[in-house]
């Protein structure tokens, strides 16, 4: 699926006043000009930079942010006070915004000449206390922002910009985004459920439920030939096992697989979703668990989650948006298994099939191999180990007054020896500062055992993802220490008490 963030814009906003006269007004619009081209072509921000013109009135501003609501490709707004610019001006037009919005608290030159510098340079570089009235009057009207502090040719705030502009594509791809879920919940489970009306007014995404039978119509229409083609890619893309070659004894089992796949694509197509979910519990009319397909689709951008988990598979969605075009992977995952050994402890990611291929530390194998669970047919799967490397374990649930989303930063390792027995997508990880700390902090804060595991996004970039929603965020790190976790849940239930918003 499309997943191009080159057809999006983010706007670039700046402010002043006419009390310096039209030469310096010239001057603060050649110089956001420049710094405008600098983004662009500085290969951090994956989306274009538009320079709007310089703000220096109510009405302008009024106008400005009316127009960025209503821009399909507008993403959101960088502002940036050249000069001093009065913030009850801005107050109209920030209180009509409905984008995400970041403050680029910036000078456009870096360094003071110090034998030059008169009051003309001071009155014209004057962002250090122009953006203080600025980020007054935000945090006067309670307004949610990304702030970044640094000269506009800093490698890292440009990255810093990158990331933000990168979470709030993911944020515009969420707004009207339909999650399908294929039947209900795993029956008795807790933490995958949720109230889908709040989600869909925090995070602006909304999901439904179909039956088995909505997609056997897509599964029962494909034709021989796609399965023929879609078989011919297989053998390009992964290493297929002699079960699953031709005249081997599971190829009819790969075909099914294949079959299953052609109907998911063609009934997620024809609807517009974004992510969906399924339930071993429920496989009515499907004769495998559909474990290749899943795995596939995420491959290509889909949000997955299983047993129902439609908060997960909207989350993971968001991720592979903000992944895009970055090294490494993002996947659905699962804590499975630990190893407890005092001078290895490490978790085993897994999940019974589905966990993506863009994780995989090597080529994938193709194989069909039974799963004693779903009580169907032997399932086709991608089986590889995860690459080694940082990465983070990403989880959002619902605690009835509102989302929490939780964060643990963990190390992914090799590991130690061949799971001959266990032919499954899996991932070796220790998680930080360690794994009975991270674990108590997790289960304390209420994370599921589903997850989102990446090592191309962040923490970073789930915190501004938290702070465009505002949701609670909790993040778990080599500075953890239980004590201090348990006054941050404490003091969190007080404040989100106050502001319970459903």
């Amino acid at each position: 699926m499309d997943l191009n963030l080159k057809k999006l814009q983010v706007w670039f906003v700046t402010g002043s006043q006419h009390l310096y006269g039209d030469e310096t007004l010239q001057q603060v619009a050649a110089n956001s000009k420049h710094i405008v081209a600098a983004l662009n072509d500085g290969g951090e921000i994956p989306v274009e930079v538009v320079h709007k013109p310089i703000l220096t009135s109510s009405d302008s501003i009024s106008r400005l942010m009316a127009e960025a609501n209503a821009a399909k490709e507008c993403i959101g707004i960088i502002s940036w006070m050249h000069t001093f610019s009065p913030a009850r001006m801005w107050i109209a037009g920030l209180n009509t915004l409905r984008k995400p919005h970041l403050h680029f608290h910036t000078q456009f030159v870096r360094d003071i000449p110090w034998a030059e510098i008169d009051m003309d340079f001071m009155n014209l570089n004057q962002s250090a206390h122009g953006g203080r009235e600025f980020g007054f009057i935000n945090t006067r009207m309670g307004k949610n922002r990304k702030i970044v502090v640094g000269h506009w040719q800093d490698p890292a705030a440009l990255k810093e910009i990158g990331t933000w502009v990168r979470v709030a594509a993911a944020w515009h791809d969420s707004q009207g985004a339909k999650i399908a879920r294929f039947g209900d919940n795993m029956r008795h489970v807790a933490v995958t459920e949720g109230d889908k009306v709040a989600a869909q007014i925090v995070f602006g995404y909304e999901v439904n439920g179909y039956g088995l039978g909505d997609l056997l119509e897509h599964v029962e229409g494909v034709q021989d030939s796609q399965i023929a083609r879609l078989l011919e890619e297989y053998e390009e893309s992964y290493a297929l096992s002699s079960t699953v070659q031709k005249g081997g004894p599971g190829r009819d089992s790969l075909k099914e697989a294949a079959r299953i796949e052609l109907g998911m694509r063609s009934f997620l197509e024809e609807g517009g979703f974004k992510g969906f979910t399924t339930n071993f519990e429920n496989l009515m009319g499907l004769r495998q668990l559909p474990g290749l397909a899943v795995q596939r689709l995420m491959n290509d951008g889909y949000g997955f989650g299983a047993e129902g988990d439609w908060k997960t598979a909207a989350l993971l969605r968001a991720m592979k948006v903000m992944n895009y075009g970055l090294p490494g992977g993002t996947s659905f995952m699962e804590d499975y298994v630990y190893n407890l050994d005092p001078a290895n402890c490490a978790v085993l990611g897994a999940h019974m099939l589905e966990v993506c291929e863009s994780i995989a530390a090597e080529k994938p194998v193709l194989d069909v191999q039974p799963l004693s669970i779903g009580d169907r047919e032997d399932p086709a799967r991608l089986i590889f180990s995860g690459a080694a490397g940082p990465g983070i374990a990403a989880t959002v649930v619902d605690l009835g007054n509102r989302f929490r989303m939780i964060v643990n930063e963990v190390e992914a390792v090799k590991p130690p020896a061949d799971l001959p027995k266990l032919p499954v997508a899996h991932v070796l990880w220790q998680p930080k500062p360690d794994l009975k700390t991270a674990a108590t902090s997790w289960i304390l804060a209420g994370g599921a055992h589903h997850s989102c595991y990446s090592q191309a996004v962040d923490a970073s970039f789930i915190e501004a993802y938290c702070e465009i929603a505002n949701i609670e965020y909790l993040l778990i790190n080599e500075k953890t220490e239980i004590s201090e976790f348990k006054k941050e849940l404490r003091f969190n239930d007080v404040y989100y008490g106050a502001a319970a918003r459903f």
